[in-house]
């Protein structure tokens, strides 16, 4: 008895603002002898109807929850995916493998915007940032913000550009050039520059990337920032419930974020070690639960002025607030301890491997974490540091309140053994590092 034939793979082909001219052969016959196109409107309007008979679909908005409605209701059908430039760049073919699997499409990529811009610019491709903004909130863009960077944005539409140099200016980076490439690949092929302190250019094709050749101002009044944790303190907007720099850096070097990786940072304060955390790398997430709303809001704008408008802020109280948010791979608890359960859930929450780091200065919590330290190990440090400040006509040192950071890995179980209870909840007196 023979098993059922699988499905036909699912072709995906990257068209170029040259649209049925700029195709391969094997490209076209994909899109010739397929039963279901489908498409955006200005994609689907770029093939002869003479040469590709099948049935257009277009995209509904928003795109990703409908892809496996359409790949539903279209099974079994010589089906043709249309994306731009290279469909696994930012593009459709990331939604069609997550769903479908890698192995059901078959991709027919066209050189990407990136490619045809740095063509163009004459940047190498791998020494260019990139950055979308299709879909995405402009704010990302301030994370990638050095003196002397170059950063390829992939515009949302004709107002990409002025909402960019608009962020440029309030950043700091005034005097950075921009350069606007629309229709790349085509014969209406176009581009216009500027300063983002002087840009006056009124919208033009919303097929467009732009390139930034970071400058900062030096009389910029926003703060250097630097691309590894420890940014300066002024960089928050806080009510002093902000965790210091030089503890902060400290602080990440012990969660060790790495590629992909979710954060949990309970009783955010000023969202200062979810931010950085993210700002390790693009690909790294963060929640930040904070039970003041004035707090969350201000966790909110800190992310969005520090590009990484992604973390999410819940507001509420640990450990209720926990309770349905996504497996982490590192907690961090920035102070109090004072909610009954706490500790444990927090234990609880992580896989083994997880890393949990506990900072406090109350000589309460301190018993607390040592008495943990005791049962789980890991290490148990003081954090220290002084000030030089002016005594008088001379110069003396200030001591910050020293930090109490318990750093632990959750170790897997043996093997068939259950694993170790978490011990009883413990209330202490809040504070905040």
């Amino acid at each position: 008895m023979s098993s059922a034939a699988p499905p036909a793979p699912v072709t995906v082909v990257g068209l170029g603002a040259d649209g049925w001219a700029g195709l391969t052969a094997a490209a076209r016959s994909a899109l010739a002898t397929a039963e279901v196109l489908i498409g955006g409107p200005r994609q689907l309007g770029l093939l002869p109807a003479g040469d590709c008979p099948g049935e257009r679909v277009a995209w509904p908005s928003p795109l990703r929850p409908a892809v496996p409605k359409l790949m539903a209701e279209h099974a079994g059908r010589r089906i043709a995916v249309l994306a731009s430039g290279d469909p696994m760049f930012y593009g459709i073919g990331r939604a069609l493998a997550g769903e479908l699997g890698p192995h059901a499409l078959r991709v027919h990529p066209h050189p990407s915007s990136v490619s045809y811009a740095c063509a163009r610019l004459g940047w190498p491709v791998e020494d260019t940032e990139v950055i979308t903004v299709v879909g995405r909130p402009v704010a990302r863009i301030a994370a990638a913000l050095h003196e002397g960077r170059r950063v390829l944005v992939l515009s949302a539409g004709a107002a990409s550009p002025g909402e960019i140099a608009a962020l440029l200016r309030e950043r700091g980076f005034g005097p950075s050039r921009m350069r606007v490439l629309e229709q790349l690949g085509s014969e209406d092929e176009n581009a216009y520059e500027g300063r983002a302190d002087g840009w006056d250019h009124a919208p033009g094709d919303p097929l467009n990337v732009v390139a930034v050749d970071c400058r900062r101002d030096p009389r910029a009044a926003t703060p250097r920032l630097g691309a590894t944790p420890g940014l300066p303190d002024a960089a928050y907007e806080h009510d002093g419930q902000l965790t210091k720099r030089h503890v902060r850096a400290a602080t990440l070097c012990a969660l060790a974020p790495a590629p992909g990786e979710l954060l949990w940072d309970i009783g955010g304060g000023s969202g200062s070690i979810g931010i950085e955390w993210m700002r390790t790398h693009p690909s790294c997430r963060a929640v930040t639960v904070e039970r003041v709303p004035e707090r969350a809001e201000r966790i909110a704008r800190n992310a969005a002025a520090l590009g990484v408008p992604g973390l999410r802020v819940v507001t509420g109280a640990a450990p209720a607030a926990l309770i349905g948010l996504p497996t982490p791979d590192a907690v961090f608890i920035g102070g109090g301890l004072t909610a009954p359960g706490l500790l444990d859930a927090a234990w609880a929450a992580l896989a083994p491997g997880g890393r949990l780091v506990v900072n406090t200065v109350t000589l309460e919590s301190e018993a607390v974490l040592t008495e943990r330290y005791r049962r789980h190990g890991g290490e148990l440090v003081k954090l220290a540091v002084a000030h030089a400040v002016p005594v008088g006509g001379f110069t003396g040192w200030r001591q910050a309140m020293p930090v109490t950071q318990w750093t632990v890995i959750k170790p897997w179980p043996e093997p068939g053994s259950p694993e170790p209870a978490s011990p009883a909840p413990a209330t202490e007196t809040k504070d905040q590092t």
